[in-house]
């Protein structure tokens, strides 16, 4: 049995889009979205820069993000099919997964999501993706009316994590969020793909089970 390597972190934080999955809805999937069903992309982000914020705290639901987006007017489709499409533009990130499954599994991580996501896209990405298996507890957006960049998401994470700062590596996609985190005394890592991320997990001490790449 191999003997595990020592290391000071116990406890990770991972954001959802960009780094376990593509983005829910950004720029690019709206983009296909008012190609796809003949929108007037401007005036849809317009809509959407004015409202997605809001939906994304949990102050607004997804029906009426999309009444106020997209269903303003009337339309040749029907809102069960706009909203499927924009669940369709979620999928996993070659290897995040699995990476994460065996470092959780070999150090006894305990693993938070700390992310910005609306509550109906939040739901169908845990659910579709089976992302309540890896993560012990989510401080989504939407469920505790903050969003990144604001410090207090990560204060309110701490205090559920129940963890010392110094024990954490928040995983995240966007530099500016890290920076924030570390101002708490959360240690940092910037994802960009599955290898990069490996050899910075393992300088942190969690090399990875069999020395698979992702």
């Amino acid at each position: 049995m191999t003997a595990k390597k020592r290391t000071d972190i116990t406890c990770l934080f991972l954001d959802i889009g960009g780094v376990l999955l593509t983005n829910g809805w950004d720029h690019h999937a709206r983009r296909r979205a008012a190609t796809r069903f003949k929108l007037d992309w401007a005036e849809m982000e317009n809509r959407h820069s004015l409202n997605f914020e809001t939906y994304e705290i949990g102050k607004l639901s997804l029906d009426d993000y999309l009444d106020r987006v997209v269903f303003h007017r009337k339309r040749s489709f029907t809102k069960r099919v706009f909203r499927d499409f924009m669940f369709e533009q979620s999928k996993a990130l070659p290897g995040m997964l699995e990476l994460m499954s065996r470092h959780k599994a070999r150090y006894g991580l305990k693993i938070a999501v700390v992310s910005n996501e609306g509550r109906e896209l939040n739901a169908y990405r845990i659910r579709k993706f089976k992302l309540d298996g890896l993560v012990d507890f989510f401080i989504s957006s939407c469920f505790i009316h903050l969003r990144k960049p604001d410090l207090e998401i990560f204060r309110v994470a701490l205090d559920m994590a129940q963890v010392p700062a110094r024990q954490i590596l928040f995983v995240e996609n966007t530099p500016l969020f890290v920076q924030v985190a570390e101002g708490l005394g959360i240690q940092g890592l910037i994802h960009k793909n599955p290898a990069s991320t490996s050899l910075k997990l393992a300088s942190f001490g969690l090399s990875d089970v069999d020395g698979r790449k992702s």
